[in-house]
C-alpha cells in the first residue's frame, strides 16, 4: 500500500468538540467578548440583537368602492384614482374596459408602475408578439397610499 493513500492521518485536523469552546475572565464565550475600537482606543460591548415582532397590528379589512365585497388578497389591490382607497384589480380593469374602445386582439394589461395598457396582439396566442396602444396612468408613481403603509408595518421592521 502507498503512503498517501489509506491510513496516513498525518495532514488531518483534529476533532474540535463544542463544549470544549473557551470562556473569558466574564463568562462569556469567546465570540461575545467586547471589541476593541482601534479609533478611540477603548473597549466596548457588541449590543445585544433583539428580533423584531411583526404581525402584531391587525390588518385592516378595506371595501372596494366598485363592488362593495372585501378585499382578501392585499397583493391584488390598487388604489383607486380619486379616493385612494384599495380597489380589487378586476374591478379597475373592468371600469377602465368600460370607458375605453377594444378593437378585435385588444387586451387591458398591467404594465407596472400604476399603469395599464391597451394592448393589441396581432396574432390570437402569440404573446411575444404585441403592441402597446395607450397607456393609462391609473396610480401616482411617487404616492404610498395610507392602507399600504398599515399593511407594510405589519410585516416590514426596516
Amino acid at each position: 500500500m502507498s503512503e498517501g493513500a489509506r491510513g496516513n492521518n498525518r495532514n488531518r485536523r483534529p476533532f474540535k468538540r463544542k463544549d470544549s469552546e473557551k470562556f473569558n475572565k466574564d463568562g462569556r464565550k469567546g465570540k461575545d467578548k467586547p471589541r476593541f475600537d482601534k479609533n478611540k482606543g477603548i473597549l466596548f460591548d457588541r449590543p445585544k440583537w433583539n428580533p423584531p415582532k411583526l404581525g402584531q397590528k391587525t390588518l385592516p379589512k378595506p371595501v372596494c368602492p366598485y363592488c362593495g365585497k372585501p378585499i382578501q388578497d392585499y397583493a391584488a389591490a390598487i388604489n383607486d384614482r380619486e379616493s385612494g382607497q384599495a380597489v380589487h384589480f378586476d374591478c379597475v380593469r373592468e371600469r377602465i374596459a368600460q370607458n375605453e374602445q377594444l378593437a378585435e386582439g385588444d387586451t387591458i394589461t398591467y404594465i407596472g408602475g400604476g399603469r395599464f395598457g391597451i394592448v393589441h396582439f396581432p396574432v390570437q396566442g402569440n404573446t411575444k408578439q404585441f403592441e402597446i396602444k395607450k397607456i393609462l396612468q391609473w396610480e401616482e408613481k411617487d404616492k404610498r397610499s395610507e392602507w399600504r403603509n398599515d399593511i407594510a408595518d405589519n410585516f416590514s421592521s426596516t
